[in-house]
């Protein structure tokens, strides 16, 4: 038994272990079976979830481009109907355009329809009216015949010798009618021209509005006290005489208290010998070397300011181009005066006239402002070179290359040279206006009243002048004649007699216009 047992026991072990062994497989792929499920439901639930998400996903980007698109439909929707909207107000725009064209045609047909009857009938009237003229003409034509006839039968003349008398008497008829047509037409002309020109210097004369004040250089030195002249004279005069060659002036020491008088035809060289003057006062140390020494440094002084006053001017004008020479020159003019106008402010404001004028016209305003800034340059040398200024200042110019047009305004501004361009009458026009502007140049009250005097004297030294009155203060003369003695023809003549005198006897700026007048007066009584 126990035997048995010991061989069962053996085999009885390995079965249990193959039992053991089987089972344990069995588990294993059992456990493994179970895992690969859970794995797979796992894997499952995964798919399910991303599956999920995916279709919520997708659900989520339709429904967003659902949106968008329902957007941009809405965008698209808008825009189309603004443009809708834009067409449709561009068309009823057009559509309003066409039907005031179509109602202007309508019009426009109308009126042409109206004309067109009205020359239709005047096309009749002249047609009727042709119809009338040949037949007057024919019945004219036999009555000139018969009249033609009947003359050469009462004064028996050759058919010859009437038609050179009938001719002489038509040319005669012709010249006095062409007589009577030209005169009216000159005066027709001379009325525009004096409107006209009227009109354009009151336009320039109230767009350029100067100051009207006027400058007046006195060459006279202030002296503390009357030994300071016997220090300007010095021992045996040798102070003043270095003084004067110094400066090119003379200088007059007389018995006017508190005065020193400084005289030159040069207005620099005045100007140089008044400051040197004051300096010298100033300083104390008058004698010859510091005389040479304060009159050198005053020149260098006084000329550089002259260059910058000329390049102001220059600037102020707008001139360009110009020389330093020309340009000290056009500063020399502010120490030069014209009847107490200062003569560089006269050449500035001739200058803009003459802009403002040429503007008017339609011609160009720089060459006039430039001929107007440079017409008088040649006062600042006239004491020094032989001649009258505008024949200086035009020979000055003509050696920096300035232009004809502006060398001839220069030279032909006071009528010494034919103009031969149409600037020159305006810078003659120009300088007449700032001349004769009221308060631009002064004169005493005595040469002032001399002056009427002379105006009127001269006039009514003519024979039947019954009396004559001095206006405008000086620049025009009334004349009265006697309507007996002076016609018509010699009323002309008298007044340009009158002129001519003027000028010849009398010196004057500007011009003086002579008015004649000549008046019939015929009284009768009804009784």
């Amino acid at each position: 038994m126990d035997a048995l047992l010991m061989q069962i026991t053996p085999f009885g072990a390995g079965a249990a272990t193959l039992i053991a062994f089987v089972l344990g497989i069995s588990l294993a792929i059992i456990v493994q079976e179970m895992i690969k499920r859970t794995r797979a439901k796992t894997i499952a639930e995964d798919l399910q979830r991303q599956t999920d998400g995916a279709k919520r996903e997708a659900e989520n980007i339709i429904k967003s481009a659902q949106i968008d698109a329902a957007t941009e439909a809405i965008k698209k929707k808008e825009q189309f109907t603004n443009e809708a909207n834009q067409i449709r107000s561009e068309l009823r725009e057009t559509e309003s355009r066409l039907s005031k064209r179509e109602d202007a045609l309508d019009r426009q047909t109308e009126s042409l329809q109206q004309q067109d009857k009205a020359l239709k009938k005047r096309d009749q009237d002249l047609d009727r009216r042709l119809r009338n003229i040949e037949l007057k003409d024919k019945q004219l034509s036999v009555i000139m015949a018969q009249q033609k006839n009947q003359l050469l039968k009462i004064t028996a003349m050759g058919l010859d010798e009437a038609r050179e008398l009938l001719l002489t008497r038509l040319e005669d008829e012709c010249e006095h009618e062409m007589s009577a047509l030209i005169q009216r037409k000159l005066e027709e002309a001379k009325e525009t021209a004096d409107s006209k020109s009227r009109e354009i210097l009151s336009t320039a004369i109230q767009r350029y509005a100067a100051e009207q004040t006027c400058e007046v250089t006195v060459s006279t030195v202030d002296i503390p006290n009357d030994d300071m002249k016997g220090r300007i004279i010095g021992r045996e005069g040798r102070n003043i005489r270095a003084f004067e060659k110094a400066t090119g002036v003379d200088v007059i020491v007389d018995d006017t208290p508190g005065m020193v008088i400084v005289s030159g035809f040069s207005p620099v060289r005045r100007e140089v010998a008044r400051l040197s003057m004051e300096k010298l006062i100033q300083d104390g140390r008058i004698h010859p070397s510091r005389i040479e020494e304060l009159v050198a440094q005053t020149r260098t002084d006084v000329n550089a300011k002259v260059l910058q006053l000329g390049k102001d001017a220059a600037v102020e004008t707008n001139v360009r181009g110009l020389s330093n020479k020309v340009i000290s020159l056009l500063g020399a003019l502010t120490y030069r005066t014209s009847y107490g106008q200062n003569v560089l402010r006269h050449s500035v404001e001739v200058a803009f006239l003459s802009q403002v004028m040429a503007e008017e016209l339609g011609l160009d305003g720089s060459i006039a402002r430039r001929a107007g800034l440079l017409h008088d340059i040649g006062k600042a040398i006239d004491h020094e070179v032989e001649g009258s200024h505008p024949e200086i200042g035009a020979n000055y110019l003509k050696r920096f290359g300035e232009s004809s047009i502006v060398l001839n305004a220069v030279a032909g501004h006071h009528g010494d040279v034919l103009p031969d361009n149409p600037y020159t009458p305006l810078v003659s026009a120009a300088d007449a206006i700032s001349a004769s502007r009221p308060g631009a140049r002064r004169e005493t009250l005595e040469r002032y009243i001399k002056r009427l005097e002379k105006l009127e004297e001269i006039a009514t030294g003519f024979g039947g002048v019954e009396s004559a009155y001095a206006i405008q203060a000086g620049r025009e003369i009334r004349v009265i004649v006697d309507a007996n003695k002076v016609n018509d023809e010699c009323a002309m003549k008298v007044a340009r007699d009158i002129a001519k005198k003027v000028e010849d006897e009398m010196t004057y700026p500007g011009e003086i216009q002579v008015t004649l007048l000549r008046e019939v007066r015929c009284v009768e009584y009804a009784k």
